[in-house]
């Protein structure tokens, strides 16, 4: 991310909060953004003036706020580093989710990209491992409350040879549209039935056989679709949605 070299914390904070209120109300101003950040009008005006100068927003007073492609591109990573942060806090590490949010707020302008592609790699071993998954987090959970016990760590490891033994009966795979899940649901892509523009156009946002994929949000018509994929929040047509193949556990 070349284009974001030199753009301190503070400044990436704004684009984040940026992006957020865009994604949430379509337009955002001035007093937005004071909101959110907790800051002063000036401190906005300041901000503002900085990032419109190196073409990340447009931006003119008492006017709507708009992000140009470069600072769109340049506050979804950002965002995406958030998420992927929070996500391994509280989905591996267990971590409440209001301090897994403000710790993920204070580490993601110094992670690199490469751990970030590291994370979400293990947030979906987790995932679709059969030893991985809800229980082996209720299984950290126990351990950080009772701390260490050989006896149990030997029960665990009798029940995953046995998971390990009979993982075709007990992991049942279902075959699904993604159009068929439900707000919460995970799927493992296996592939996408179009060609084309459409295929090329999904396979760039992340939807390529052997990520995880997780429905977000449904609108109330079943149109859009909000879906999160290697840490990116994305929106999905109907008619999209239905040409992605994936695998429910």
């Amino acid at each position: 991310m070349t284009e974001a070299v030199g753009l301190s914390a503070s400044l990436e904070d704004y684009l984040e909060a940026i992006y957020n209120i865009i994604q949430e109300k379509s337009a955002v101003r001035a007093k937005d953004i004071a909101g959110r950040l907790q800051v002063s009008n000036a401190s906005v005006t300041g901000a503002l003036k900085a990032l419109a100068k190196r073409d990340f927003l447009n931006y003119a007073p008492y006017d709507v706020i708009t992000l140009t492609p470069k600072g769109e591109k340049i506050a979804r990573e950002i965002v995406r580093r958030h998420q992927v942060l929070k996500d391994f806090f509280v989905k591996v590490l267990a971590i409440d989710e209001d301090e897994a949010n403000k710790t993920a707020c204070k580490l993601e302008h110094g992670i690199s990209p490469q751990i970030v592609n590291r994370l979400v790699q293990f947030i979906e071993f987790i995932d679709v491992c059969p030893l991985g998954g809800d229980k082996l987090i209720e299984g950290f959970k126990r351990h950080l409350e009772c701390g260490v016990d050989r006896n149990k760590c030997e029960h665990c490891l009798d029940m995953a040879r046995g998971l390990v033994a009979r993982s075709g009966q007990v992991q049942k795979i279902q075959k699904k549209r993604l159009l068929e899940l439900k707000v919460g649901d995970r799927g493992l892509i296996r592939g996408i039935r179009t060609k084309g523009p459409l295929k090329k156009r999904l396979s760039e946002m992340g939807l390529t056989p052997g990520s995880v994929v997780e429905v977000e949000r449904v609108a109330p018509m079943g149109d859009p679709i909000e879906v999160k994929v290697r840490g990116y929040h994305l929106s999905l047509r109907k008619e999209e949605a239905e040409k992605i193949d994936v695998e429910v556990r």
